[in-house]
């Protein structure tokens, strides 16, 4: 018959049928011992689970290696039916304890990589933010920039600088209405019938400075309203059409 004690590691990790389980649940609210067993398991289960812990506390890796050094008067081996029932236990303990440490010490690795990538990617962004803003910066005073601006309809406004020497643009929209739900503004540079997107807003932006590529040769800057994930071309009349020089 299974010692029920031996079932705290699958109980924790659900890894019981329906009558362990009872009997287990049962056994818990009456075994100190289980129920400081279980507490710790959970408690480094969880933590391998939660992205704001960097480390394992040192306590609970001392905590368990003392646990382990201060087992060794149960090691198996005293012969009768209770040198077996304590190398159980001692087996059980060890086993345990190694579970939480290396729970603990997987959970401080995995959070420590995703801790690492996260610096990564915001090192990434800042680098990509500053280049966009010199280049935008590089764009306006560019002695070469032409300025175009114009009025939408229903509100706001759009103005564009080219700069074809750099091939470069911006596109500053400001106080146009906010699309409804499911509905985006698109930026295109058209040339001829051909319309090549140049960005999306945010949904629920009216207002951005965008940074356009490629504005050599092309004729006309515009923005329509799109589906949430932007079209191959417009489907809608521009609310706005420039001319880019």
């Amino acid at each position: 018959m299974t010692d029920i004690h031996g079932l705290a590691g699958a109980y924790v990790l659900d890894a019981v049928d329906d009558v362990e389980r009872a009997a287990f649940g049962r056994h818990l609210r009456d075994c100190e011992t289980c129920g400081v067993e279980v507490a710790e398991l959970r408690e480094a289960i969880a933590r391998l689970a939660d992205p704001t812990w960097s480390v394992p506390p040192p306590a609970l890796r001392d905590a368990v290696l003392a646990e382990i050094s201060g087992t060794p008067q149960e090691r198996p081996g005293r012969g009768g039916r209770d040198g077996s029932a304590a190398g159980d236990r001692w087996r059980r303990r060890v086993a345990a304890a190694a579970a939480a440490v290396v729970l603990a010490a997987a959970a401080g690795t995995v959070t420590w990589a995703i801790q690492e990538q996260r610096v990564r990617d915001a090192r990434t962004d800042v680098t990509a933010a500053r280049d966009e803003v010199a280049r935008i910066g590089a764009v306006l005073a560019a002695p070469d920039a032409v300025v175009r601006t114009g009025a939408v309809p229903a509100g706001g406004r759009v103005t564009v600088v080219a700069s074809a020497g750099r091939d470069e643009g911006v596109a500053l929209l400001s106080g146009l209405a906010v699309p409804v739900a499911g509905r985006v503004y698109q930026l295109w540079l058209i040339e001829g019938g051909t319309a090549t997107s140049a960005g999306l807003l945010p949904a629920g932006r009216g207002a951005a400075t965008v940074l356009l590529d490629g504005v050599r040769g092309k004729v006309t800057f515009g923005v329509t309203e799109e589906p949430a994930g932007g079209s191959s071309a417009p489907t809608t009349t521009p609310l706005v059409a420039l001319p880019v020089t």
